[in-house]
């Protein structure tokens, strides 16, 4: 039996593969936990706007719910916005591209031709936010910054099906624009690994089999391009970590090749290729890193407490039964299989329910 752990002590022993006390939690609730601030009501606009409210509500969320880790995520348009895409910002919406940039192939030598400050706009204001958060929650809770890789910077910039369009089209053109995205990504994370934080979650959402084969992906991302921004990232000297929400998500080349730390995942249950966390486990995966996931985000607004915690309890049992299979000591995180609805209506019981379910269930 291992003696009770803080939740840093868990969230480290768990990515090093070794005993926990119980298993790490964290629902990836981000903009959610502006609702958690004192000064409240702080609308989403102004918490995905001010670097300092945004650091502290994150230590606010450690402060109410001891998270083991904290993933500093904003939104997905925060890089397309540095490029010049139009972003909507709603009062209570999470920020959304409504305005693409690419409508010809010479949209994409502008985008070649750009390069944007990572010190100013939105990178900006995440960069001095990571550093705020580090600041208050360093050694307390584990920090992973967030942000959207190259591939993934274009298509929200560009628009996905234009761009996926081109791919087979313009090919060329689009390379060109994702050297620009990737030499912006790997400037990010450099300077993201001097504000405290201990790894980047990068968000390389096309690395999907309902979208992209594996030539398709290693071309347009895989092969050259994250490989860049994993090794910018290792070459910080912090650690490296995936999200992706995909229903069929390449693992052999987002786990195994890029030889990641972490990796969040999504699961959806009316898809029969959609992998479990416990068949990832199963597989050999959870040997190589951390795998984080799969509870249904749309469990946060319409569920209950008490259902959040039977989800909770079926999660931890299948994943513990597949630890003991692969002979893992942790290497398991439960969690959301992307963000927790930032919504008015997403209920904090049900994050509780994840957070006290997860202490019944997950604990050895």
């Amino acid at each position: 039996m291992v003696a009770p752990m803080t939740p840093y002590e868990r969230a480290v022993a768990t990515l090093m593969n070794e005993p926990v006390d119980e298993l790490p939690a964290y629902p990836l609730v981000c903009g959610l936990q502006r609702r958690l601030l004192p000064n409240q009501p702080v609308t989403y606009k102004t918490w995905a706007t001010d670097a300092k409210v945004c650091a502290d509500s994150f230590v606010e969320g450690f402060k109410q719910y001891k998270f083991p880790y904290s993933v500093l995520l904003e939104d997905l348009s925060v890089t397309a916005h540095d490029f010049g895409a139009k972003v909507r910002m709603d009062a209570e919406n999470t920020p959304f591209v409504d305005g693409h940039i690419i409508h010809t192939a010479e949209d994409y030598e502008k985008i070649a031709e750009t390069h944007p400050d990572i010190h100013k706009g939105r990178t900006g204001h995440l960069i001095e936010m990571n550093r705020l958060a580090a600041q208050q929650l360093k050694g307390k809770s584990f920090l992973m910054s967030f942000l959207e890789g190259p591939l993934l910077t274009l298509t929200q910039a560009g628009g996905a099906e234009q761009v996926m369009m081109d791919m087979y089209t313009d090919p060329d053109a689009v390379h060109k624009a994702l050297e620009s995205t990737t030499k912006f990504c790997c400037e990010a994370v450099t300077e993201i690994a001097t504000t405290g934080v201990e790894a980047m979650c990068w968000d390389y959402l096309w690395g999907n089999y309902s979208c992209l084969g594996d030539p398709e992906y290693m071309e347009f991302e895989g092969e050259k391009y994250a490989k860049a921004t994993n090794e910018a990232t290792r070459k910080a000297g912090i650690g490296l970590a995936i999200h992706n929400c995909a229903d069929m998500p390449h693992l052999d080349t987002q786990i195994k090749l890029f030889g990641v730390d972490g990796y969040s995942m999504a699961y959806y249950p009316q898809i029969p290729e959609s992998p479990t966390m416990a068949s990832v486990i199963e597989r050999g995966y959870g040997e190589k890193c951390t795998i984080m996931g799969t509870i249904d985000p749309q469990l946060f607004m319409r569920g209950s407490y008490d259902e959040a915690v039977q989800v909770t309890k079926e999660l931890c049992q299948d994943c513990k039964t597949a630890m003991c299979k692969a002979g893992l000591n942790s290497h398991v995180c439960i969690a959301s299989g992307c963000e927790v609805p930032p919504d008015l209506e997403t209920k904090w019981e049900v994050v509780k329910g994840v957070m006290d379910g997860t202490h019944l269930y997950g604990a050895f």
